[in-house]
């Protein structure tokens, strides 16, 4: 496959500000959260959005879906689901009298988890084995999700009663945990003037061109000291006081990927030190465990308290 020119990066960044824009004109102050979106679609990962109702979570993976020329299908998740709701299942065929399999919603290549944390541990492992093997078994029969394959999952952090807590495992394989709060008063205004607006059509970016994109992933150019940096990041969080579980070796690798996704996406061939700094506090903030006297110290709110501990960390390692 030929290597990707300056012309070509540059056309991949504006196709993803257009989209950014677009989905911005739907959802008031969603282009980042886009960006980071297409981090994760293009270096074959996924992400987690978590915020109270009402704030657009289910509309803003929509309608990134809806600029994408993929298949896109929709799980609302309850605490009654069986894995077979979302891995599919064997059936009867009455005309052909022969058993049959029936696919479920993962065979897509967006699939919106909607309040992944309302559903039980046995059906978020047949959601990890989608996410992480890129297929699913049932039956003693191991099939093949379509490619790509994203999961963009939701949960509201306020609901306690009928919700499950996201297994580490499973919440490992999100690339990012973005938080989403409310909007500020200027934004909110803007809600209510663009309310009225139709939905929007136009597709940007189709299958062929993300997995083209997937490729070139791997030839974007780290150099030696880069690579230092999020090395001694890594290890920053293991050595902190505040931190009781740093980042693994895995959490390494990914940030490694998604610096070189988060370079294609600003139209870029190479990895500069403010791509790392810029996805660390979203790849890092739910893979931390921290001590019980970091939450004593800070705020009640347990996010807040691992932006701040990772800026920390951040701000002692010396860049590049």
């Amino acid at each position: 496959m030929a290597e990707l020119t300056q012309t070509d990066l540059n056309k991949v960044r504006n196709s993803i500000e257009l989209i950014g824009n677009e989905i911005d004109s739907r959802v008031v102050g969603s282009k980042e959260i886009v960006k980071f979106m297409f981090i994760s679609l293009i270096s074959n990962n996924h992400i987690l959005m978590e915020g109270v109702p009402g704030l657009a979570k289910t509309m803003l993976a929509s309608e990134f879906s809806s600029h994408l020329k993929a298949q896109f299908k929709r799980i609302q998740f309850t605490p009654d689901m069986l894995p077979s709701d979302i891995t599919g299942n064997i059936i009867f065929n009455l005309e052909s009298r022969k058993l049959e399999f029936r696919e479920g919603p993962a065979f897509t290549n967006v699939l919106l988890a909607d309040e992944i944390n309302r559903t039980p541990a046995k059906v978020q492992s047949a959601l990890l084995e989608a996410m992480e093997e890129k297929q699913v078994s049932v039956g003693g029969v191991t099939h093949k999700l379509p490619v790509p394959f994203i999961v963009i999952a939701t949960q509201n952090p306020i609901e306690q009663e009928g919700t499950f807590p996201i297994a580490e495992a499973l919440m490992d394989r999100f690339l990012f945990r973005l938080i989403l709060t409310y909007p500020s008063r200027e934004a909110e205004v803007q809600i209510l003037n663009r309310s009225l607006r139709g939905a929007s059509t136009q597709t940007y970016m189709d299958v062929d061109t993300i997995l083209k994109l997937r490729d070139e992933v791997y030839d974007v150019f780290v150099s030696q000291s880069i690579k230092e940096y999020m090395v001694d990041i890594m290890r920053k969080t293991r050595e902190s006081k505040k931190v009781y579980v740093g980042a693994s070796p895995r959490t390494t690798a990914k940030l490694l990927m998604a610096s070189k996704a988060c370079a294609l996406v600003h139209g870029r061939n190479y990895v500069v030190p403010e791509d790392v700094y810029y996805i660390s506090k979203y790849l890092l903030n739910h893979r931390l465990i921290l001590r019980p006297e970091a939450m004593l110290d800070e705020s009640d709110v347990g996010t807040e308290v691992a932006f701040r501990v990772i800026e920390e960390i951040l701000s002692e390692v010396p860049s590049p």
